[in-house]
């Protein structure tokens, strides 16, 4: 076992069947190659998950990585990624979440922890330092995330930092959770459905390994240059109104998804405004783990009914929002607050549950209509529809298996108003009328996600015409998913990026201060690139396919107009003019698929897991 300058040096993999657990050196060859968080996690899901496994099988790994930067206090460093194979989409799946977590599991000693098999029982994963066990408690079966988390700090002490799920994970719903810190979300691509799958409740980890600096003064005053470079121009919004200050300005844009993707603008979206919501229902602000900026911002309910306290971002105002035709800020915080406590990917439940409006105004759930009655602009049904999703009852047994499927069994041509792709839930990005988007959507290897690439900027920019389709749209979106990977590996907060005077060289300075390493920027760059790769060479592996990087059909089928009556749309042809740019760009065969002589050149033949790649 080898102690490198923020890192451990090694990965902690635990057999749920046996109750067993045993540390694993990391190269540093490795470590160097795909640095941690999603990019280290997408190489560990290469190597040990099995070519086709079950995602709810014991043989699907759930893999929590951190990074170099944690344990550094850097502001916004405190992160951790968690990596599977997503049970919507069958390809990978990885989430990220700022938390206190974070930390105490770098502190355990280990740069990633590694779960595989199945609990017999309810249970949870106790870590401290390297001692592992796996302690049954039925008891918390169906609780909600809080209860959860309290309760297992009660058992276990209060030191101990907590992730658990919620119902919807015990119960499976494809778009499950990880919850943490009182209620920080893991939430895309159904981890949380994983590890309910394992029958793990929650992981409580106690740490006391200090990370090692190899230059700890020229750190320091890193530390406090981005510090200060955080609270700047860059981050005003999120520390100002937060990202729900989205709303009112995709609106104004028409780019503000509204009723199930059939209007591009919500007539109501000031009543969800985040100037609203911060004049009438503003509970304050909070910070994540090491961070400066502070963009959480609570809101209270201030209706009649049981008063209710909870965070409010931008992609739930949208899907929980103006998706589903709410304009009620107290309906709107219930149910995202709702999604939270169950433990619901609050964008998959919105998109899903406007799909299900959609095709019930169709006449084509009649079936369940005696039991559910929904409609857009309903709040009482939507809290319904969400408790019954969690449940798995009666329509919400369908409803979460996540849009795709529910779509594909209903058929009737609803799979066309299905708003997804790979089978994870479109963000609340108008694709017609942002075309650097409408490409990064179609060929992202998470599916349908706005977080793995920033494409948006170029068409906020004066770069590029927002509304037209160019070839050079090819080379802005792989550029934009490099530039992600790399932070969701070292893990930067997206939220950071723009202190920023130049992202690349500054981060290379910060990770060779770390690590006394000696990465180039153009090694840097090139390790963007070869994590992307890896995750789509896992995909390929997993049955991906050319026809698999498209739209929903609505995009292509329907025309949205502006207030000024500009025309807003998208054809098949053009999306797939850009995704041949795209592929061109990253010198991949003209089906997607990966040459040799790429994999040869990122040095991605040492995955461990057979991978089938063309040749040109």
């Amino acid at each position: 076992m080898f102690k490198r300058k923020g890192y451990h040096g090694v990965a902690m993999l635990v057999d749920l069947d046996a109750g067993t657990s045993k540390l694993e050196n990391i190269p540093e060859t490795i470590l160097r190659q795909y640095i941690g968080g999603t990019g280290l996690g997408a190489y560990f899901l290469n190597k040990y998950c099995k070519v086709n496994a079950d995602p709810f099988g014991p043989e699907n790994p759930l893999i929590f990585v951190t990074s170099p930067l944690v344990g550094t206090k850097i502001t916004t460093s405190s992160k951790f990624a968690i990596v599977t194979k997503s049970p919507l989409t069958g390809f990978i799946g990885d989430s990220l979440a700022s938390s206190y977590l974070a930390v105490e599991l770098k502190a355990c000693g280990f740069d990633a922890l590694i779960i595989r098999g199945k609990c017999d029982e309810i249970s949870v994963l106790k870590i401290e330092d390297h001692k592992i066990k796996v302690i049954k408690m039925s008891e918390l079966a169906l609780k909600d995330v809080t209860e959860t988390e309290n309760t297992v700090k009660n058992t276990f002490g209060k030191q101990y930092k907590v992730a658990c799920i919620g119902p919807a994970g015990e119960n499976l719903v494809r778009f499950a959770s990880v919850s943490s810190d009182g209620g920080r979300q893991a939430g895309r691509t159904g981890v949380g459905a994983v590890m309910g799958s394992k029958r793990l409740k929650a992981i409580a980890v106690k740490g006391s390994h200090k990370t090692e600096i190899y230059d700890p003064s020229k750190l320091a005053q890193i530390r406090l240059d981005l510090a200060k470079k955080s609270v700047g121009t860059g981050t005003e919004k999120y520390r100002t109104l937060g990202t729900i200050s989205n709303v009112s300005v995709f609106n104004r844009l028409e780019i503000l998804p509204t009723n199930n993707f059939q209007f591009a603008s919500h007539k109501n979206a000031d009543a969800i405004s985040a100037e609203t919501l911060h004049s009438q229902n503003y509970a304050g602000n909070a910070h994540c783990a090491n961070c400066t900026i502070g963009c959480q911002h609570f809101m209270s309910t201030n209706d009649s009914g049981k008063s209710i306290k909870g965070r409010v971002e931008y992609e739930s105002a949208f899907a929980l929002g103006s998706l589903v035709g709410i304009s009620d800020p107290n309906v709107l915080i219930r149910a995202s607050s709702l999604c939270d406590q169950l433990g619901l990917d609050t964008i998959s439940t919105g998109v899903t549950v406007a799909w299900a409006i959609e095709t019930m105004e169709r006449g084509l759930l009649s079936e369940y209509t005696s039991d559910h009655t929904l409609s857009f602009g309903d709040g009482e049904s939507l809290i319904a529809i969400i408790k019954c999703i969690s449940q798995r009852k009666g329509l919400g047994n369908l409803l979460a298996e996540g849009t795709m499927r529910a779509s594909r069994k209903i058929g009737n041509r609803s799979e066309e108003w299905a708003m997804h792709v790979k089978g994870l839930e479109m963000p609340g990005y108008e694709p017609r009328g942002l075309k650097t988007m409408a490409l990064a959507l179609a060929v992202s290897t998470r599916g349908a996600c706005h977080n793995r690439s920033s494409a948006y900027e170029s068409d906020f920019s004066e770069k590029v015409d927002r509304y037209k389709v160019s070839e050079d749209r090819g080379r802005i979106t792989a550029q934009s998913e490099d530039f992600s990977a790399i932070l969701d590996s070292m893990i930067w907060c997206k939220f950071i990026r723009k202190a920023f005077n130049n992202f690349y060289q500054e981060s290379v300075e910060v990770l060779n201060c770390i690590t006394g390493w000696d990465i180039t920027v153009e090694e840097l760059i090139k390790t963007g690139e070869r994590i992307n790769n890896s995750k789509k060479l896992f995909n390929i592996r997993e049955g991906w396919q050319r026809p698999d990087d498209i739209l929903p059909k609505r995009i292509f089928q329907d025309k949205l107009h502006t207030n000024t009556n500009e025309e807003m749309n998208l054809s098949e042809h053009d999306l797939n003019k850009m995704i041949e740019s795209y592929y061109s760009a990253r010198e991949w065969n003209k089906d997607g698929t990966i040459p040799h002589s790429k994999i040869l050149e990122l040095n991605l033949d040492n995955l461990g897991a057979k991978v089938h790649q063309s040749t040109p």
